[in-house]
């Protein structure tokens, strides 16, 4: 099977993980902790304005496969999972702006239990289906806005001291957004589990 260039761009963005993690790991190491975030933030940017744009090129070019319907949601998912956990720790947590371990688990969870959706769905009626919902995308940008806000915290909360309220504003919107999706998508897992079986 031959990738496309949009596979190809979401492919990238998951192998970007790893230089992030590795960079994550040393944001609190002295001398070079601050340059290891500058880093890690920059490879962040980089995965997020690619997740963008591979889903624009996909479309444009009338691209869009089941692999890049699978391999786009797993590598946002992938870096969020990363990213959160690590922003709430305290060894790679960045001092006074930790990721509180409620919304880590709230938007983990959201993704543990859609993947078990996701087996059950496929094991029950034996089809890969994906079903795409508006507030997915917005609690995926909501993580992503989160994710970079609290890298650039330490700079942003010399400027205005507002800054830790404007990340409890995207911290618990993001969680928010985490439930109301969940129960979204299981809705629609639901119906289609219905359609199925009433349509053999």
């Amino acid at each position: 099977m031959t990738l496309n260039y949009a596979n190809r761009v979401t492919i990238m963005r998951i192998l970007l993980i790893v230089p992030f993690v590795i960079c994550m790991l040393k944001v609190n190491e002295p001398r070079i902790g601050t340059l290891m975030r500058y880093a890690s933030l920059l490879i962040f940017l980089v995965m997020a304005l690619s997740d963008a744009y591979d889903g624009y090129v996909a479309r444009k070019k009338k691209q869009v496969t089941k692999l890049g319907t699978f391999l786009d949601p797993m590598a946002d998912k992938l870096l969020m999972t990363c990213a959160c956990l690590l922003l709430s720790i305290d060894k790679t947590g960045i001092h006074g702006f930790r990721l509180p371990p409620t919304v880590v688990v709230l938007i983990i969870g959201k993704d543990l239990f859609l993947l078990l959706g996701f087996v059950i769905l496929y094991f029950m009626t034996l089809e890969i289906k994906i079903i795409p919902a508006y507030i997915g995308r917005v609690a995926t940008v909501l993580q992503l806005t989160m994710v970079a806000a609290i890298l650039i915290a330490p700079e942003m909360s010399q400027v205005t001291g507002g800054w830790i309220w404007f990340l409890r504003f995207l911290w618990w919107s993001a969680a928010g957004t985490a439930i109301i999706s969940t129960l979204i998508y299981t809705r629609a897992g639901t119906k289609f589990i219905e359609q199925f079986e009433n349509n053999p």
